[in-house]
């Protein structure tokens, strides 16, 4: 009689665990092997909760990502629940997601007090950090040695080495070779980099913490002057189209010196269909300059966030407590180079033998640059679309960098008006 029960109440059990799983659609850009890894991960959490995962590919630029996103909460879109999360979004968008503070009070002390800070408006934690990111120069060793070359610590000297190398290069018959590939399209990338040429001039910050507009001063002309001067030179006339993968497909086909990238690109850069396995290493980039002089790299890195339209809120919490974890970040910097935001991992034993370039990225993000986002709140995008749009027009030969500096100076005082 015992077992008859049993065997009654078994499908009422397997009816009630049905009842509570829930499908979570996360919406990710992520490049490369990223959304493979995700999936696969994935997996794991699914089968530890009974939830199902899916992920809902988005455009390859962060610009596209955030217009998208912006209209989708607007509309209080629920078929997304998770959002993935550039880190400068946490100010305009905090609004429209879930208070993960008491949720993540057990985790958030493993993380870079940093990120987390970064990630909290108003005492709210708007998102969980998954992985941060700071740019370096990657440059070809093998190239630097058969010419005799150290690598460089100066934008005057890469240009210098990296004219040189690919002039003889291209005389002994590789006529495909450039000097250096960045991403020179206007888009969110290009705030990125130009903003590490002006700060590596010591030309400020765009906007500095205090919201003071200092982008027009003679540091940043000099070092968009500069930058203007590699393209068609030293870089492809098409880098001004190039996005991050536009960039890693020249380099990873062996067909730059130098390149400017993040820290994923390092892993697929050292893939078994490389053209530069084994033939290139990582350096900060390179200063300009002048008495304040200095390597910048801009502050990266993605969160995961909780749509308050959610009707699975709980579910999606679980997932983000998962892909933000100690374990999933591991295995996010052993198979994808990622940069982990949990301090811990810098130290971890597998992480250091499997890829061994993680450790020495931790002093370059620790003295990393951030975008303005900060002082200029919910008019950031409008910010950075307004500089990279300068700098693209300089770059692209329409106005030099002190005219477009300062119309850029007067166009950010009329958006800021009496306050940011």
């Amino acid at each position: 009689m015992k077992n008859i029960k049993q065997m009654l109440l078994l499908p009422l059990a397997a009816a009630a665990m049905t009842a509570q799983a829930a499908e979570i659609n996360m919406v990710s850009g992520a490049t490369g092997k990223d959304l493979e890894f995700l999936k696969e991960r994935a997996k794991i959490w699914e089968a530890e909760t009974g939830h199902t995962f899916n992920v809902v590919a988005m455009p390859s630029s962060t610009t596209d990502q955030f217009a998208l996103y912006r209209q989708w909460l607007a509309a209080g879109n629920a078929d997304v629940d998770v959002y993935q999360t550039d880190v400068i979004w946490a100010p305009q968008l905090a609004d429209q997601f879930v208070d993960l503070t008491r949720h993540m009070s057990d985790l958030v002390g493993d993380h870079f007090p940093s990120i987390i800070e970064s990630q909290t408006v108003n005492g709210k934690l708007v998102a969980m950090p998954a992985f941060t990111d700071a740019p370096a120069l990657y440059y070809r060793k093998d190239l630097l040695d058969k010419y005799g070359k150290s690598v460089p610590k100066t934008w005057a000297e890469l240009e210098a080495t990296a004219k040189e190398i690919m002039d003889k290069e291209r005389a002994a018959g590789n006529s495909d070779l450039w000097g250096f590939v960045f991403q020179g399209n206007a888009y969110e990338g290009l705030t990125c980099d130009a903003l590490e040429w002006v700060k590596s001039y010591g030309g400020g910050q765009i906007v500095e913490p205090d919201g003071t507009i200092s982008v027009n001063n003679p540091q940043a002309i000099a070092a968009l002057e500069r930058a203007k001067g590699w393209v068609g030179t030293i870089a492809p006339d098409g880098v001004l189209a190039y996005q991050e993968e536009e960039s890693r497909g020249v380099w990873q086909l062996g067909n730059a010196v130098f390149m400017r990238n993040w820290p994923y690109a390092y892993s697929l850069g050292n893939s078994g269909d490389s053209a530069v396995k084994d033939k290139f290493d990582v350096a900060p980039l390179p200063q300009g300059d002048g008495p304040n002089a200095r390597s910048a790299a801009t502050l990266g890195g993605w969160n995961l966030a909780v749509s308050k339209y959610s009707a699975n809120q709980d579910a999606a919490i679980s997932l983000v407590r998962f892909l933000s974890s100690t374990e999933h970040q591991k295995a996010n910097a052993v198979e994808l180079s990622k940069l982990p935001t949990i301090v811990s991992l810098y130290d971890d034993a597998d992480v250091k033998r499997e890829q061994p370039i993680i450790p020495r990225w931790k002093n370059v993000f620790l003295n990393a640059v951030p975008r303005p986002s900060a002082p200029t709140k919910v008019k950031y995008n409008e910010v950075s679309s307004l500089f990279w749009s300068a700098v693209h027009d300089t770059l692209s030969g329409n106005g030099s960098a002190a005219d477009n500096l300062e119309e850029l100076e007067a166009e950010l005082e009329e958006l800021r008006g009496s306050a940011w």
